[in-house]
């Protein structure tokens, strides 16, 4: 009897995103978290004394202020563009000085370049925000929200926002693949290697539930044997992936849908939802053409094989036409390519938004009053 009235109902479902449309009314919006890596930094490190910085030229050559944010990006980053689909102007970095008053009720972005699942990823940037230094700054937000709402209302606050959180990708190529035979890989083989990764970012997902979080974008690794910087540094030919990082990231993020899957039975409803980042990025990896790229070897801004050594810096070589580009810099996505992966997380089938994309949790939580 139950399994009878499914399809009737994502009939309704389906109807309430089609009059919503990929973009939710303002009169919907809701708090915004972020949390990661530089995938989804927006300037938390623009106040940090690190390395893994991005707040000179030529990033933020597309941004509405043509000027450097901190965002590793020629313009939008992936918050930004999730924060205008959901009705609200973007986060702010949780570092920044102007994240104060009712700029805190918009919510906050903690990510910060450079970190991973372990504290041990990203040892060379220094003085970067880990994962577990991200969440005490989260209940610091949530204690300084109090003092100006209340705590039932800071709560609501909490429980009603979404959340993005983005981690991973660094533990295999700022970790277990950064130099050879690095003490991560002499610790583990590969697949011993993800199972641990998967068991610590468990741990991290369970206390960002236990601190109010009730609806969560949980993003894979992309193609980590694609971005240039892999292909300039190991000598890729003809611009082939590097398999052991493919690989890499074909056990992790399976897995990490798996475990997802497993948290949000054991919770007894769906708080966590998995972007598959890989299957997103590969399509136009694979034909960038029909995106309207010319490239997904070639970084925009860069120097050496496929402009994938070293740094985006002022002295960097730098393409002309951005949109052209899969690739930003060595990498990360260039603001075009945000674009296409923020508009699969809207509306993008259950091969990679599982178990719903964004606009079908977006038109659940309206019809529950969210």
């Amino acid at each position: 009897m139950a399994s009878s009235s499914v399809p009737f109902l994502w009939w309704i479902i389906w109807g309430l995103i089609m009059a919503l449309g990929p973009i939710v009314p303002r009169a919907e919006a809701r708090a915004f978290f972020v949390f990661g890596d530089s995938l989804v930094d927006s300037g938390n490190n623009n106040f940090l004394v690190t390395t893994a910085r991005a707040d000179a030229p030529p990033y933020g050559i597309d941004y509405p202020t043509r000027r450097p944010t901190g965002r590793f990006s020629n313009g939008l980053n992936i918050p930004d563009l999730i924060s205008l689909s959901i009705g609200e102007r973007p986060t702010l970095p949780y570092l920044s000085p102007r994240l104060n008053g009712q700029e805190l009720l918009v919510g906050a972005n903690f990510a910060s370049a450079g970190i991973g699942i372990l504290n041990d990823t990203g040892i060379q940037f220094v003085n970067i925000i880990r994962i577990a230094q991200q969440l005490q700054l989260f209940q610091h937000y949530q204690k300084r929200v109090t003092r100006m709402i209340g705590p039932e209302q800071t709560k609501r606050l909490v429980n009603q926002a979404l959340v993005l959180i983005t981690l991973g990708g660094n533990d295999f190529v700022n970790n277990y693949y950064l130099v050879p035979f690095s003490i991560r890989s002499r610790q583990f083989s590969l697949p011993n290697y993800v199972q641990y990764l998967i068991s610590e970012y468990r741990k991290v997902l369970e206390r960002l539930y236990d601190l109010g979080a009730r609806r969560v974008l949980v993003t894979g690794t992309g193609p980590l044997g694609c971005v240039p910087a892999e292909l300039g540094v190991r000598g890729s030919i003809n611009g082939a992936c590097i398999p052991d990082l493919q690989n890499a990231a074909a056990l992790f993020n399976p897995q990490l849908i798996q475990m997802l899957q497993e948290l949000n039975s054991q919770i007894g409803t769906t708080v966590f939802i998995a972007a598959n980042a890989q299957q997103m990025h590969m399509d136009f990896i694979s034909d960038p053409q029909a995106y309207g790229f010319v490239t997904s070897k070639v970084a925009c801004c860069g120097q050496g094989p496929y402009n994938g050594v070293g740094l985006c810096t002022p002295l960097s070589n730098l393409c002309p036409n951005r949109d052209l580009f899969v690739f930003w810099d060595p990498f990360h996505p260039s603001e075009k390519a945000n674009r296409i992966i923020v508009q699969q997380m809207l509306t993008g089938s259950t091969s990679v938004m599982s178990p719903m994309n964004l606009s079908t949790v977006m038109a659940l939580d309206a019809m529950a009053g969210i």
